[in-house]
């Protein structure tokens, strides 16, 4: 099969963008706890098996397809979501949790940063980047408030990655059309 026309590579960035999404969702609407009685351990399965397994096969997958950005931030972002849930029970400082989250933001910033992925790509790491940091601060400071401001910011992050799973499989757009210059506007480039 031709490298530059891979038919697996849509078919395991929209299988990845799902799973991403389904996680971040789950994982942020447990730590808003909008929802009366789920937590963030509520979101400890799914972390695991769709966050964490399916998430990093994903990332394989993109590997093997020769899609190197899809591939990293899957893989890198299963292992972590595994890591996550499986420790999830240990008891462990808060400082160390605090520190885990702050880890995690490093991944996500790295992902944002790395520009390999396109608009929505950064997006959804950007927004999770800074649900974590607000997540670490909020474990540092004992903050609920902050946690709950970096749980939204995790479930806008899984509802734009959610989107783009669903844009690529729907052929929806997934950038802004860029404005034409208008009446008395000069347009220099």
């Amino acid at each position: 099969m031709d490298k530059d026309v891979s038919a697996g590579s849509a078919t395991t960035t929209a299988v990845g963008r799902l799973a991403l999404g389904i996680t971040l969702l789950a994982f942020g609407l447990g730590h808003t706890e909008v929802i009366d009685g789920v937590t963030a351990a509520d979101a400890m399965s799914i972390a695991q098996y769709v966050g964490g397994v399916a998430l990093f096969v994903a990332g394989l997958l993109a590997f093997r397809d020769g899609d190197a950005a899809s591939g990293t931030a899957f893989a890198a972002l299963g292992a972590l979501w595994f890591t996550w849930a499986v420790s999830a029970d240990s008891q462990v400082s808060e400082n160390a949790a605090g520190l885990f989250l702050l880890l995690f933001a490093l991944v996500a910033l790295s992902l944002t940063l790395a520009g390999g992925g396109d608009q929505l790509g950064q997006a959804v790491h950007g927004l999770f980047f800074v649900s974590l940091v607000l997540l670490a601060i909020g474990v540092f400071a004992d903050s609920d408030g902050l946690a709950k401001a970096g749980g939204w910011f995790a479930v806008a992050a899984g509802a734009v990655s959610w989107y783009a799973a669903t844009a690529l499989l729907a052929h929806w757009p997934t950038v802004l059309p860029r404005r034409a210059a208008g009446r008395g506007v000069t347009a220099t480039g």
